[in-house]
């Protein structure tokens, strides 16, 4: 499906929106290593490894999943967004019908 300049900006924007949740998701995981060192639940080295492990996983599934998008792959990653829970329906209020429904359609025949 080829995507008009209005459905491509929209499309950029809800991206945005699974951007900023992944990295707040990111940021929470990395509050809970803190909280737990802070709790004296994790030494210092423990903490740092873990805390490392995490910003460094966290980095290579952000880069993975959005680095690089060009119009022709914002499809397929608003469909993975929303069919990984990052996204919800309503995020998509600003693309258009005919897109709407066709993420629609696919994330359900995805899931058959």
């Amino acid at each position: 499906m080829e995507l008009s300049k209005k459905d491509k900006k929209a499309a950029r924007e809800v991206i945005e929106i699974g951007l900023q949740s992944d990295f707040e998701n990111g940021l929470l995981k990395v509050e809970n290593i803190l909280k737990a060192w802070r709790n004296v639940e994790k030494d210092n080295r423990d903490a740092y490894q873990a805390l490392y492990k995490q910003v460094t996983n966290t980095d290579k599934y952000i880069a993975h999943r959005y680095d690089g998008i060009t119009g022709s792959h914002y499809l397929t990653t608003v469909i993975g967004l929303l069919m990984d829970k990052v996204i919800v329906e309503d995020d998509l209020k600003d693309l258009s019908e005919e897109v709407k429904t066709y993420i629609m359609n696919t994330v359900r025949n995805l899931h058959e």
